[in-house]
Formats: structure tokens, sequence, C-alpha cells
């Protein structure tokens, strides 16, 4: 893999984003039409029409590439190149016109990221990662925090759709971190959550039962900002995994002897 590789990776990848991202706005003063996956899971109209867009640029450019698109079956080419696209992230933010969402797009390498890129909307900012050559938000570089210690921290969490034993645990944290922190932030997009830890402006971000969609491009901004990744458990994460940890890194011990605590 050369640096130059991942590089035209990453702008074709940013080209892509940008692309669904102008059919995003243009959607947003629109009548907004939402689909039922779920009880209370959307999806638009305009969700489908960025996945188009971008899986059509990847196919354009590598044709040969595997996509896995939260919206549409897995395109399996049998090829090391596997893009992972949220389309929208953070659609029942856009139904009803709330800030924030985004488009979510990592590239994996033999299962290991080389290229992130997150677009955070509605106010369009680009967060972008290349592996081993830093992470950047606007084309600045990025990173994370150095908070110290869970009291003088803001965190970040989110909330699955389904309201079983997981997001009574989720309560549980919710509870005790807004409790003896800064404060919790709740903002419906995991993608963006993850890249505002990677860009220093919360210090821990903690979810339950998400999908290799919503942290494949985060993850890699995150790390090459300086955090640390983890599941909740403190075990090595992955994208098929549903829960994660992410932090400056100076908080993470501790806020893993605190999950551990709570649950048990």
């Amino acid at each position: 893999m050369s640096h130059i590789k991942n590089e035209n990776i990453l702008n074709i990848a940013v080209e892509a984003g940008l692309s669904a991202s102008d059919i995003i706005m243009e959607a947003i003063n629109k009548p907004r039409e939402a689909m039922h996956k779920g009880l209370t899971d959307l999806v638009t109209e305009t969700d489908l029409k960025s996945e188009k867009i971008i899986k059509a640029f990847i196919s354009r450019h590598f044709p040969k590439h595997s996509i896995m698109a939260e919206e549409s079956i897995k395109e399996e080419n049998n090829s090391d190149y596997l893009w992972i696209i949220d389309p929208l992230d953070g659609t029942t933010n856009f139904v009803h016109g709330y800030p924030s969402y985004s488009v979510s797009i990592g590239v994996y390498y033999k299962n290991e990221p080389i290229v992130g890129v997150v677009i955070e909307m509605p106010h369009l900012k680009i967060y972008s990662a290349i592996r081993n050559k830093g992470a950047w938000c606007e084309g600045i570089p990025i990173n994370c925090s150095n908070t110290k210690l869970i009291k003088d921290s803001l965190l970040i969490t989110g909330f699955g759709y389904n309201h079983g034993d997981l997001w009574e645990k989720n309560m549980l944290l919710f509870k005790y971190f807004t409790d003896i922190c800064h404060g919790v932030r709740r903002l419906g997009s995991a993608a963006i959550d993850i890249c505002h830890i990677a860009a220093g402006q919360a210090d821990g971000f903690w979810e339950f039962d998400l999908h290799p969609w919503d942290t494949a491009a985060g993850i890699l901004i995150a790390k090459e900002s300086g955090c640390r990744i983890t599941k909740l458990n403190g075990l090595k994460y992955n994208i098929y995994d549903k829960s994660i940890l992410v932090t400056n890194g100076e908080i993470h011990d501790e806020m893993l002897d605190a999950i551990k605590n709570q649950l048990n």
C-alpha cells in the first residue's frame, strides 16, 4: 500500500461524500418522507439517493472493490478492499431538521482501516484520516484532548433503537457519568460523536448496539488523532463488535473501571 494510493482513495471518498452531502443539503427544506425500518428506526428517500451516488463513485473509480452500505446488501467482489458506507448517519435528526447528521465512508484493506471520511452537516465539516498519516478537520490536523480525569471531562453517548437490556444498561451509565463529569451529550450520530472525540471537543464516547457503518470511518479518524478505542469490556475493538469506548486515552482506564463497576 503506497501513500499515493491511499491519498487517491481519500480523494475519491471525499468527492463521493461531498456529492452525497449536496443531495442531503438540497433536501433540507423539502418535505421529508420517512419510512420505518423498525418501530422508531427511520430511512428516507434521501438516504437511498445518498447511498446510490456514493456507490456510483466507487464503482466508477474502483469497480473491483467490495462495498458494504447500510441500506443495501453487501456487494462482494472478492477484493481486499472494502468500502463501508453510512449514507446518512443521524436520519432521525435529518427528518426533524435537527443537527447533527453525517455521511460516513470508511475504506478497509485486508480488514484494516486505511481511509476514513466523515462529513458533518448541516454546517459541512470534513473530517478525514489516512492510516499512519494523521487526522484532519477541514484539512487542519486534529488531536484528541489531554483531559486527565472523568470529573473534568465532557462525555458523549448514544442509544440504540431497541429499548431492551442494553438500553437499560446504558441508562445506568448515562445517569452515573452525568453525575460525576461536566456533562453527557447525546447527538444522534455515532460517526460525528467519534469525530468530536478525535478533535478534542469532548473526551470520551461510549455506545452499545452499533453496526459496522456507524464506526468504520470514525475509528480511523479517532486512532490517528491519538484516541484509544476498545470494547466496553476493555478488549480489542473491531467494526463488527456492537459496543465501543473511544476516549482521549487519559480517562480510558477510569471509564472502563466505572463501566465494570456499574454493570456488575
